[in-house]
């Protein structure tokens, strides 16, 4: 079925992309194996990037805002740009998706909070299977919550069994092979 699936890397940015994030070294670790095992296994990898506007910090031609190196598009690999936190509206994603008969995605990313929830929510109701794998977000702390605390929230809590099936990293490769 790994035809049906792909793997959605959103807002890796190098501008985001840092130590401040919670449990950051694993989360770079879990999304680089996953990038491997899509990659060797024929399985589509998509980026999206996150662009705030002109004038903004995070916006197209701005240092940082391009993804991350150590876990870049390959030559061929798709990169759509969102102005707004759900990849789905306006960039061309959902389009895509649906012309290539995608029924499945498996969502990694920044931040769990913002984007990485929207996209789950959105993607659950455009009607996608939505894949979660451990440790594949993250986030940083902010005024109400720790990033772990944000991390486990939406992870244990908002997303499994209701928007989202929640997976090991092992579980979620395991379904690209």
């Amino acid at each position: 079925m790994s035809g049906r699936t792909v793997l959605l890397v959103v807002d890796v940015q190098e501008l985001i992309t840092n130590s401040r994030l919670y449990d950051s070294d694993r989360f770079m670790d879990s999304l680089r194996k996953l990038i491997d095992t899509a990659r060797s296994s024929g399985t589509e990898v998509i980026y999206i990037r996150h662009d705030d506007g002109a004038g903004a910090v995070l916006t197209r031609g701005a240092d940082g805002y391009e993804i991350s190196p150590e876990v870049c598009p390959a030559e061929g690999e798709k990169v759509f740009d969102k102005t707004v936190n759900s990849p789905f509206r306006e960039s061309g994603l959902l389009e895509y998706l649906r012309s290539k008969g995608t029924e499945r995605i498996i969502v990694t990313g920044l931040q769990t909070e913002y984007c990485i929830d929207a996209t789950v929510k959105c993607g659950f109701e455009h009607g996608f299977e939505v894949i979660v794998p451990e440790h594949c977000n993250t986030t940083t702390d902010n005024a109400y919550m720790t990033g772990e605390q944000t991390y486990k929230y939406y992870n244990e809590f908002i997303w499994k069994n209701r928007y989202a099936e929640s997976v090991t990293a092992e579980e979620a490769a395991a379904i690209m092979e």
